[in-house]
């Protein structure tokens, strides 16, 4: 028995491994296919190319139907330098043999994200993109040219990003870069509407292709239309913290506040996270001869951040775990007044999502989710929508509402 139970498990291990031979072989045949169109270098199984840019891919699904190969190519463009986030692509692709579906799966990456892309490296024919908030002004340069097409054969193509051209003003803010994903898809009666911004849905920018997508013919065939904006900051990006010193301070935020049993705990936890976040940003600028920050305003950035950290971790726990619909809006409450702006318009909101994410991937007790999840805005008002006969899944919240107490707070 103990010799049968060896056997299998040898096999296994050695089906394993020939899976992992496959997959690495397939990742090679994209890179390749990409790296003919590209002209980079591939060096430890990503592309180097100039200005900083790199390409990874990863494969996703694979299958075989039919005699045709299915594959699901994900594509991960860093640069360290420009990027908060890196900018990835999922890729469906296929073909006759893994050649084919590898080189389809290239030339949709190359049309769709690395065209505009390339045209931001070069600035080749860029729009201009005005953006004012909070008594904030940001140029932009907008890039943005191919539509990549799958099974429409009907219609002229048209500019998705028109369709938001009014509304993407509104998302953009101090970043030196940012892109939007517009992807739309049908198959019978199923459709997807999805646009994301820098990576996170945005959920009130679906709704301007709603109607586009309905008035698609209902046939067995897959369709789909994709398309990329790449957003370029004129100026330089002049944040004077790192999203590092945003996520490092929410992980022992997070680890905090599984410990708060009271009140006075919490109220010694948000001095703590003020602490904690001015002494790192005094490693961050000290001997730094172009900071212009002073004392003063530096203690101010850190009660600014340690309190962004303390109010948003909760609110993001609820409304990933309690089931409610949320929109893309945040509100700055001001005397009597709430000032409207994007979530994407505060680049703290979506590294601590990061971070939230992170910790609920490692399954937290669900006593520790609920203790942080209790200090949110968010569940005492489903609570009183739960004691009134509402589900959580039938309320929809425009967005936080949120109050800083330091002086001349700004949102970066």
């Amino acid at each position: 028995m103990i010799k049968v139970a060896l056997f299998k498990k040898k096999n296994a291990q050695a089906e394993e491994s020939s899976e992992k031979e496959t997959v690495s072989e397939i990742k090679l045949k994209v890179l390749n296919a990409l790296n003919e169109k590209l002209q980079g270098n591939i060096y430890d199984n990503c592309i180097i190319m100039p200005k900083g840019f790199t390409v990874d891919v990863q494969i996703g699904k694979q299958d075989e139907k039919d005699g045709i190969t299915l594959l699901q190519t994900i594509f991960i463009v860093k640069n360290d330098e420009l990027f908060d986030e890196p900018l990835i692509d999922p890729v469906d692709a296929q073909g006759t043999n893994e050649d084919e579906a590898a080189k389809m799966a290239a030339e949709i990456f190359f049309g769709g994200v690395w065209h505009p892309l390339d045209q931001s490296m070069y600035k080749k024919n860029p729009i201009h993109i005005s953006v004012n908030y909070l008594k904030q002004h940001y140029d932009f340069d907008m890039y943005s040219q191919s539509v990549v097409r799958i099974g429409i054969k009907d219609k002229q193509p048209v500019m998705l990003m028109n369709y938001i051209k009014a509304e993407i003003p509104k998302y953009l803010g101090s970043k030196k870069y940012y892109w939007i994903r517009v992807y739309l898809s049908r198959y019978k009666d199923r459709k997807i509407v999805e646009v994301r911004v820098n990576g996170s849905v945005c959920n009130e920018l679906a709704r301007f292709y709603q109607a586009y997508v309905d008035a698609w013919e209902d046939t067995d065939t897959f369709k789909c239309e994709k398309q990329y904006g790449i957003f370029v900051q004129r100026e330089d990006d002049k944040c004077p913290f790192t999203k590092e010193l945003v996520v490092d301070a929410a992980r022992k935020t997070i680890e905090m506040m599984e410990n708060c049993n009271s009140r006075e705990e919490y109220i010694e936890l948000a001095k703590k996270l003020e602490g904690i976040t001015e002494e790192s940003l005094k490693e961050l600028h000290e001997g730094n001869s172009e900071s212009e920050l002073s004392a003063e305003e530096l203690t101010q950035l850190a009660k600014s951040i340690a309190a962004e950290i303390r109010i948003f971790i909760p609110e993001i726990l609820a409304k990933l775990t309690l089931g409610y619909r949320e929109g893309d809006s945040l509100f700055i409450i001001e005397g009597d007044s709430n000032i409207e702006f994007k979530k994407s318009q505060l680049r703290s909101y979506f590294y601590l999502q990061q971070v939230v994410l992170e910790y609920l991937s490692k399954q937290p007790a669900q006593e520790n989710v609920t203790k942080i999840v209790t200090n949110s805005v968010a569940f005492r008002e489903l609570r009183k929508a739960h004691e009134q006969g509402h589900e959580p899944k039938d309320l929809y919240v425009p967005g936080t509402s949120y109050k800083i107490g330091t002086e001349n707070y700004k949102v970066w």
